[in-house]
């Protein structure tokens, strides 16, 4: 099955959207532990932009394959394999080598351990809108944060699929949800998804809000993507033995560490990625039997912003880049 009969996206320099190309390669084999997917929908994330653009924690290797989400059917697998058979329904969780494994094309080869199968109810474009951005928030809020009934948290960049699927986990605990957004335009849309307050960056006092909203104390939980000089405020608005999770670098100044707030609160700050979980076979385990039974309940559901074709997908890096999405963007093939 090796003849040049499916289409992949792959990249030849880092630059901006205009740099992926839809090629024709061969139909990838699945080696030992691997299954081959064909794919139906593609989720795109903040990461792809990134290591397109060669700011990622992993650097391409040319011509490279990029994409960590993707839903589809079952159809060839490897050796060792016993969990999937083909034409089961499944989608991807990032828990691999973008470069090596990048799922945006017409065929996915993953890891075994780095497959689902779609929640019952669930749609190819809905499967494809879960793993990254659901894992993601509960090893923040869940695994490593210990959200409480009656807590507070604080989600900055709320608006994105991460934003989305942490209000949601939040609420889900009875945890008291802060979003931020810059402007006025997504300030209904997070209330509508479950925020109990909104603060606006561009015109309001973030560690104003903050103190008024939790009457003095602060918020135990902050999940934040943006770093750069925010987290003083950030470090400001939490509470005494509070916590600051940061999982971004969206704001590309340098990101200070506000030590003497720290010492005077016990703070602590730390970094994480999605990889802390899905990377560990018993946490990613944890996060699946604590996900499904809430995706399947409909007390998690993807938003889903936009939809692309597959030969558009310059046009959806494009939207991505533009920042107006609420949710997730997907790829159609």
């Amino acid at each position: 099955m090796n003849s040049l009969n499916s289409r992949a996206v792959l990249f030849h320099e880092i630059g901006d959207a205009s740099v992926l190309k839809i090629e024709n390669v061969a139909v990838p084999v699945p080696a030992k532990d691997e299954i081959r997917i064909r794919v139906q929908a593609i989720g795109l994330n903040r990461a792809e932009v990134m290591f397109r653009n060669g700011a990622y924690l992993e650097a391409p290797q040319f011509p490279s394959r990029l994409g960590y989400e993707a839903a589809g059917i079952v159809e060839a697998v490897g050796e060792g394999v016993s969990e999937f058979k083909e034409g089961d329904k499944v989608s991807t969780i990032p828990a691999f080598s973008m470069g090596q494994f990048g799922v945006y094309g017409e065929h996915a080869v993953v890891p075994v351990a780095a497959v689902a199968r779609m929640p019952e109810g669930f749609s190819p474009q809905q499967a494809a809108a879960i793993w990254m951005q659901y894992v993601t928030a509960y090893g923040a809020l869940i695994h490593l944060g210990n959200l409480q009934k009656d807590q507070h948290v604080l989600i900055t960049a709320a608006s994105s699929s991460v934003g989305i699927a942490a209000i949601q986990i939040a609420k889900s605990q009875g945890a008291i949800v802060i979003a931020t957004s810059r402007g006025e335009t997504k300030k209904e849309i997070l209330i509508e998804h479950g925020a109990d307050h909104v603060i606006q960056t561009d015109n309001q006092d973030l560690v104003a809000q903050v103190t008024k909203i939790t009457s003095g104390k602060g918020v135990e939980l902050v999940f934040d993507p943006i770093g750069g000089p925010i987290v003083n405020q950030l470090a400001e608005a939490a509470a005494q033995g509070g916590r600051i999770i940061e999982y971004g670098a969206l704001d590309s100044e340098a990101t200070p560490f506000p030590l003497f707030t720290a010492l005077a609160k016990g703070l602590i700050i730390q970094g994480y990625t999605i990889f802390e979980i899905s990377q560990d076979a018993d946490k990613l385990k944890n996060a699946k039997e604590f996900l499904l039974p809430l995706f399947e309940s409909k007390k998690l559901i993807p938003i889903i912003d936009k939809e692309f074709n597959f030969d558009d997908i310059q046009l959806a890096h494009e939207y991505m880049e533009s920042n107006q999405q609420v949710g997730k963007i997907i790829v159609n093939l």
